[in-house]
């Protein structure tokens, strides 16, 4: 039985959502990211809706120039507990229909339906039945691939959209993917793309012209990579995905910054946002990372590891201060600022013996996290990020 993969892909997902929970905005241009402060805004379109990409806004531009392409778009800042919300329903959903997913982002997951396809009258009357499924469940469209393997199936699923399916059967693959842009080819990015059109491929029919030896003297051993996939080989399996590596939070200021008590409070609700987040999901983490950016965009990170793994909102804060304040900055403010923590574990961080003040942290934390479940996450601050938050004008990154 030949392979069957399903790529399903949420159609512009984030400003979907918005406009089915706000209907006044169906038909509207929509832009989910910081505010754009009528031009002079800091941060990125995280999406937008298929009306505000007719103007030429696209995921990852600068608001301002999103502004500046579409003044009268509904901008809207991501609520991201609402959008995990949803995308758990849909991944819930799909589980239905074969237990082979791999869910790759949160609005996204490939499905291997090589045994499962039969019960639901074929692949392509499956893919239909999931559409109308997710339609009927969440008010939104996604658009789907069909394939032999991942590559190919995931690439379809992007030609259509919104609403859109595309399936390749098996023996197609190369016809398929011929007359595409080279850089569709996962791997062909800035760098490689100039590379490529200098040995006049434009396409991805145009790599296949060259042997696999020629590609590698050219290409390096990238060359290999790029010939299985333009000839449409790719044996990797639907698995899940691994444990996430590494939580982090991050913001960047409207305004550098060069204040040092505002980035210090900064720091702090960060870590604290971050511990909130690894306690809810019972972990720990060992190794500790400041990320920060300068006002003339070079980024640093530094990095400690502890002795003990922690998920203490005061213990990541003081290690992250150290961090900053050892951080030569040479006279210039911050326009970003995160924390992570990473080297995670499952279960409770290990507490001295005779802990102390350690213990009496630890208790706060776990009354604070008790009013967030009930109240929710902006029930409860310190007051000092509070006051800081006021004095300074800060946008967190989705």
């Amino acid at each position: 039985m030949s392979r069957l993969v399903l790529h399903i892909d949420m159609d512009a997902f984030f400003a979907a959502i918005e406009q089915s929970d706000h209907p006044e905005w169906k038909g509207k241009a929509v832009i989910v990211g910081a505010d754009p402060k009528g031009g002079r805004g800091r941060g990125v379109v995280s999406t937008c809706s298929y009306e505000a990409r007719v103007h030429g806004v696209r995921s990852a531009m600068p608001v301002s120039k999103a502004y500046a392409l579409c003044p009268h778009a509904v901008y809207v800042y991501p609520r991201g507990s609402r959008y995990a919300e949803v995308s758990r329903q849909i991944m819930r959903l799909l589980g239905t229909y074969s237990p082979d997913i791999q869910q790759l982002s949160v609005d996204e997951a490939f499905l291997d339906i090589t045994s499962t396809q039969r019960l639901f009258g074929g692949a392509e009357a499956l893919a239909h039945k999931i559409k109308a499924d997710i339609l009927a469940t969440t008010r939104l469209t996604c658009s789907i691939g069909i394939a032999p393997n991942k590559f190919i199936a995931k690439i379809a699923s992007d030609l259509r959209k919104p609403d859109g399916l595309v399936i390749v059967s098996a023996g197609e693959e190369q016809r398929f993917l011929a007359p595409l842009e080279i850089s569709r080819l996962w791997g062909v990015g800035p760098k490689t793309r100039p590379v490529m059109l200098r040995l006049g491929i434009k396409t991805i029919g145009d790599l296949t012209r060259f042997s696999c030896d020629a590609l590698i003297k050219r290409l390096g051993p990238s060359g290999l990579h790029f010939w299985r996939l333009a000839n449409g080989l790719d044996e990797r399996p639907v698995v899940e995905e691994a444990e996430a590596k590494s939580i982090s939070r991050e913001t960047t200021f409207e305004v550098d910054c060069g204040d040092e008590e505002v980035l210090r409070a900064t720091l702090f609700y960060l870590c604290d946002d971050l511990c909130y987040d690894m306690r809810r999901h019972d972990l720990t983490g060992r190794t500790v990372t400041l990320k920060i950016r300068l006002e003339d965009f070079s980024t640093f990170t530094r990095s400690i590891t502890l002795k003990q793994p922690t998920h203490s909102s005061e213990e990541l804060f003081q290690h992250v201060r150290k961090l900053f304040m050892a951080f030569d900055r040479q006279g210039q403010r911050v326009r970003l600022i995160g924390a992570a923590l990473s080297n995670l574990q499952q279960g409770e961080a290990q507490m001295e013996l005779f802990a102390g003040n350690d213990d009496r942290k630890d208790k706060l934390d776990r009354v604070m996290d008790d009013v967030r479940k009930k109240f929710g996450a902006s029930a409860i601050q310190r007051a000092s990020v509070l006051k800081n938050r006021r004095d300074s004008q800060w946008i967190r990154e989705p």
